[in-house]
């Protein structure tokens, strides 16, 4: 469905958030808007984040839509995704990275220097943890890696989006995994909510 079909909003965002924004998308009745999600993947190579965005700006454009919101912090591109934000003339959420939206951002940054020692996972993360971290950290083939990885953290903070028992479970499970000690937090969507209603 594109612009033609009444969408007047393209949201561009990372495909880790697709759940979420869609959750709140039809929790607010924003029919609206169009979601477009690039690979969550692109974590792994943040610098190649911005690129993708304007491309996926650049099509939005074409495809007539009259805004349009990007769906990423900054995701350790280094400021290069605000630069483009701020040539494109395009709004992003806050922040500088999903675990900081969704906990609130400026008691995050306050809390910042007690948790450095913390690995973060979301719903998404937990979900996905095999295919997104395990696998391509090749954990899975060469457990030794670990210490290399992981040896400097602490503990697994999960930050928790919804309320789904499997999903603490998947979480949990990942902490054992790498080691770590474990630590459930409910988030709910955070500012995720707030920058959408926007749209």
């Amino acid at each position: 469905m594109g612009a033609s079909d009444h969408k007047s909003v393209c949201v561009i965002a990372c495909g880790a958030l697709a759940r979420e924004i869609l959750a709140v998308l039809e929790a607010n009745r924003l029919h609206h808007v169009e979601l477009r999600c690039l690979s969550a993947l692109l974590h792994n190579r943040p610098e190649r984040i911005p690129g993708a965005v304007r491309e996926a700006i650049a099509q939005a454009r074409a495809d007539g839509f009259a805004e349009i919101l990007i769906g990423y912090a900054d995701c350790g591109t280094g400021g290069l995704l605000d630069a483009l934000i701020e040539e494109e003339g395009v709004t992003r959420i806050g922040g500088p990275h999903c675990y900081a939206f969704f906990s609130g951002t400026a008691s995050f940054i306050e809390e910042y220097r007690d948790i450095c020692t913390a690995f973060f996972l979301t719903d998404f993360l937990a979900r996905q943890f095999d295919s997104v971290i395990y696998g391509p950290l090749g954990l899975d083939k060469h457990p030794e890696l670990r210490d290399m990885y992981f040896g400097n953290y602490e503990k697994v903070i999960y930050l928790a989006q919804t309320e789904d028992p499997e999903l603490d479970c998947k979480a949990r499970d990942a902490a054992d995994r790498l080691g770590l000690a474990f630590e459930r937090r409910q988030t709910g969507y955070g500012e995720l909510t707030d920058f959408l209603l926007q749209a």
